[in-house]
C-alpha cells in the first residue's frame, strides 16, 4: 500500500513513570528517562498517564496555582527535550483554559506542542470525584489555547496524522472516556484514526484489571484499530485507592502487551502496531463508514523509521492458538461446526446415511470423525456411515491397517474395493503406459476413488462427504473432479496444521483407548496421497517434499488472504517466525511455489463443494475468495524472482 512505513508496522510505546504526588519536577525527570528510551528504541507514539505531570490524586491541590505554574514548567521543559527527536509523546497534565480547568493531554513532538486534548466525559462517582475540579472537555467554547506564545489547537475533535503518511493516524482519548456506551475514539477511528491513545489512571480494584484489559481489547476490536493504554502507577495516593501502573497495547481485538502491575520502577511496555493490517481490515469492512463528527486534522512532522525487527511475537501457526487451554477449546468449538453443518445437510436432504473414503490419513480421519459425531448426534446407527478404503498402487500395509482399524472400532459400514484392476484397465482403454508415472497415472486413481463413491452415494441414497482442507485448495493439490469433489466437505476451510490438533484433541477426549492408538499412529504419519508405488512397502510419495512444508503454507496463506500481505511483507513475518528453523532462501523457494500454485489453481476453487466455514478464512467462491481463474500471478512472481 501506499504512504505507509515498510511492512506496515510502527513501533509504539505506553509508559508509567515512578511519580510522586503533586512533585512536578521529580516526575518530570522520570518521564525524561522514558522519553530517552522509547526514543532509543524508536517508539513512533509513547503515552503516559493521565495527570502524569502532577500525579492524579492531587485532590484541592488542583486549585492551587503553584501546582498548575509548576506542570506548566514542566511541560515547557518537556517540550523542548523533545527537540532532538522526531517521536510523539503525550502527557497529561491540569490545564487552566480561559479561567476553568481542564484535564489535558499534551500531544508534543520535535520541540512542538501540536495539540492539546481535554478530557471529555469526567466521572463524578463513587471514589471519583472529578467534577470538584475539572470540566468537560465539550465545554470549552475555543478551539485553540495559547501557550508558550504559541496558539495551539486545542479540542476533543482533534485527529493527528503523519505529514508523509497520511494512514499513519491517531486520536487521543482519556481514562472514563474508553467506559462509557460510546467512546469518542470510536468516532475517531471512523473518521480515520487507527491507533487510539488513552492517557488512564484506572485505581485496583479485585478483578478490575479483567475487566480493564477486556475493554481495551474490545475498543480495539471495535474500531479496528491500535489501542494504547497507560494508566499510574503506584506512585499515586494511597489515601483510598490503590493504583497498578497498568499498560496495555492491543491491536483489533488482540492483546500485543502489557506491564507487570505494582511495580515501584518504571516501565516502558513496547511492541508493534501493523498499519498495513488495520487499512486492510478497514477497507474491506463495508459498515466500517465515515461518522458524522466534525474533526480537525493536526499535522505531525514525518516519521521516518523503518521497522526492521519486531518485539511482538509471530507465531508460527497462526490458524493454531498457541496456549494449550485456547487451542483445546477452540478445537472443541471447530468440532461442533463441522458436526453442526453435516447435520444440518443431512436434515435437510432427508439422507439417512453417508459415504466417506478412509485412507488411513489424516483428512479422511477428521472427516470420518465428524461424520461420526454427526450420526451420533441425530440418533442415526454408525452402520449407516458407508467406510470405503480403496487400495490403489501406492497404498501401503500401514495406512491400510490404519484405516480399517478406525473403521472397524468407530462400528461403520465397512467396504472394501480395490481400484488397482479399474485403473489399469481406464489406463489401457486411454493409451496410457501404466509404467510411466506421471500426472496421467495419479489422477486417474483419485477420479476413480470418486467414481466409486458417487455411485455407491446413488446406489446407497448416501451422501458424499468430502476429505479435501484449505491447504490442499489453496494449492490445487487434488485432482480435478477427482478427490476435489463431493456432495458435502466437512474439512475444507480447515488448514493443514490445524487438522493435526484436531484430530489429536478428538484423541485425548476420546474414553475408546483401541482409538487413541490407531489416532495416534496415524497423526505419526507423513502427509501422502500414495499414489505412486511403494518401494518395499514404504511410503516414497510425500507431499512435503514435493511442494515444501504445510506449516509455511499454511503462514502464507493466513497472511495473504487474511490481511493482504505482500510477497515482501509476508517473507519478513516469515523469517521472524520460523528464525532457526528455515533460512531465507528456504522460505522463498517455498513462497515461490504458493504463489504459482495459488494464482494457477483457481479453477479447482470455482467450483468447489458446498462446506461449513469455520474460521477468518475461507476460500469459497460464494463467500470469502472470488477470484478470476485466469488471473496472472506475474506481479507477485516478478518480486519473488528479484529478491
Amino acid at each position: 500500500m501506499n504512504d505507509m512505513p515498510k511492512y506496515g508496522f510502527v513501533r509504539v510505546a505506553a509508559a508509567v513513570p515512578e511519580m510522586k504526588v503533586a512533585d512536578c519536577v521529580f516526575n518530570t525527570a522520570k518521564i525524561l528517562e522514558l522519553m530517552a528510551e522509547a526514543a532509543n528504541k524508536q517508539c513512533y507514539i509513547t503515552v503516559f498517564p493521565e495527570l502524569c505531570i502532577t500525579g492524579y490524586t492531587c485532590g484541592d491541590l488542583f486549585r492551587q496555582s503553584v501546582l498548575l505554574d509548576s506542570a506548566l514548567d514542566s511541560l515547557h521543559e518537556l517540550t523542548e527535550a523533545s527537540r532532538k527527536w522526531d517521536n510523539v509523546f503525550i502527557v497529561g497534565l491540569p490545564l487552566l483554559i480561559k479561567n476553568r480547568l481542564y484535564n489535558c493531554a499534551a500531544v508534543i513532538q520535535k520541540g512542538q506542542i501540536k495539540g492539546i486534548v481535554p478530557k471529555s466525559c469526567i466521572p463524578n462517582n463513587n471514589e471519583f470525584y472529578e467534577k470538584r475540579w475539572f470540566r468537560e472537555g465539550g465545554d470549552l467554547d475555543t478551539d485553540c489555547v495559547s501557550i508558550f506564545g504559541e496558539n495551539i489547537p486545542c479540542g476533543v475533535d482533534l485527529i493527528f496524522h503523519d505529514a508523509e503518511y497520511p494512514q499513519l493516524c491517531f486520536a487521543v482519548e482519556i481514562c472514563e472516556d474508553m467506559w462509557i456506551p460510546v467512546p469518542p475514539s470510536s468516532k475517531k477511528a471512523l473518521d480515520g484514526a487507527l491507533i487510539i491513545c488513552n492517557l488512564s489512571a484506572s485505581n485496583e480494584l479485585v478483578g478490575k484489571h479483567e475487566y480493564r484489559e477486556m475493554l481495551v481489547k474490545s475498543q480495539s476490536g471495535r474500531c479496528i484499530a491500535g489501542y494504547l493504554y497507560s494508566s499510574s502507577g503506584v506512585g499515586e495516593s494511597t489515601t483510598d485507592l490503590v493504583f497498578g501502573g497498568h499498560a496495555i497495547i492491543a491491536e483489533n481485538g488482540i492483546v500485543l502487551a502489557q506491564s507487570e502491575r505494582f511495580r515501584m520502577e518504571s516501565q516502558l511496555v513496547v511492541s508493534e502496531i501493523d498499519i498495513q493490517r488495520l487499512v486492510h481490515d478497514r477497507m474491506n469492512k463495508s459498515t466500517f463508514m465515515p461518522s458524522d463528527a466534525d474533526n480537525r486534522v493536526v499535522t505531525l512532522e514525518p516519521w521516518k523509521h523503518d521497522i526492521e525487527t519486531l518485539n511482538r511475537e509471530i507465531e508460527k501457526h497462526p490458524f493454531v492458538p498457541s496456549n494449550p487451554k485456547t487451542c483445546d477449546e477452540r478445537c472443541a468449538e471447530i468440532f461442533k461446526i463441522q458436526s453442526a453443518g453435516l447435520i444440518k445437510r443431512i436434515k435437510h436432504t432427508g439422507i439417512k446415511k453417508a459415504v466417506i473414503g478412509i485412507s488411513g490419513g489424516l483428512d479422511s480421519t477428521l472427516a470420518f470423525l465428524v461424520t461420526m459425531r454427526a450420526f451420533d448426534q441425530l440418533q442415526l446407527p454408525r452402520e449407516n456411515i458407508i467406510a470405503v478404503t480403496m487400495p490403489g498402487f501406492g497404498t501401503t500395509d500401514q495406512t491400510y491397517r490404519n484405516a480399517v482399524e478406525l473403521i472397524n472400532i468407530i462400528g461403520a459400514d465397512y467396504r472394501e474395493i480395490s481400484i488397482k484392476d479399474a485403473c489399469i484397465n481406464h489406463l489401457r482403454d486411454i493409451g496410457h503406459d501404466p509404467s510411466e508415472h506421471d500426472s496421467t497415472y495419479e489422477n486417474a486413481q483419485a477420479r476413480e476413488r470418486t467414481q466409486i463413491l458417487m455411485d455407491l452415494a446413488n446406489k446407497e441414497n448416501g451422501l458424499v462427504i468430502g476429505t479435501g482442507d484449505l491447504s490442499e485448495l489453496a494449492l490445487g493439490w487434488c485432482t480435478y473432479n477427482g478427490d476435489h469433489m463431493s456432495m458435502y466437505s466437512v474439512n475444507y476451510s480447515i488448514p493443514k496444521t490445524l487438522v493435526k490438533h484436531l484430530v489429536r484433541w478428538v484423541s485425548n477426549n476420546t474414553g475408546n483407548n483401541d482409538m487413541v492408538g490407531i489416532l495416534r499412529r496415524i497423526l505419526d504419519m507423513p502427509v501422502t496421497p500414495e499414489l505412486l508405488p511403494a518401494e518395499n512397502g514404504e511410503i516414497v510419495q510425500k507431499t512435503e517434499d514435493i511442494i515444501g512444508p504445510y506449516e509455511l503454507h499454511d503462514f502464507f496463506i493466513y497472511h495473504m488472504i487474511r490481511y493482504g500481505a505482500d510477497p515482501d511483507k509476508i517473507l519478513f513475518l516469515a523469517k521472524s517466525a520460523f528464525h532457526g528453523e528455515y533460512d531465507e532462501k528456504q522460505i522463498l523457494s517455498v513462497l515461490k511455489i504458493f504463489y504459482k500454485r495459488f494464482f494457477s489453481q483457481q479453477f479447482k476453487r470455482s467450483c468447489m463443494p458446498d462446506g461449513p466455514k469455520v474460521g477468518t478464512i475461507s476460500l469459497s467462491p460464494r463467500g470469502d475468495w472470488r477470484m478470476p481463474s485466469d488471473a496472472s500471478a506475474q506481479i507477485w512472481l516478478k518480486w519473488a524472482e528479484n529478491t
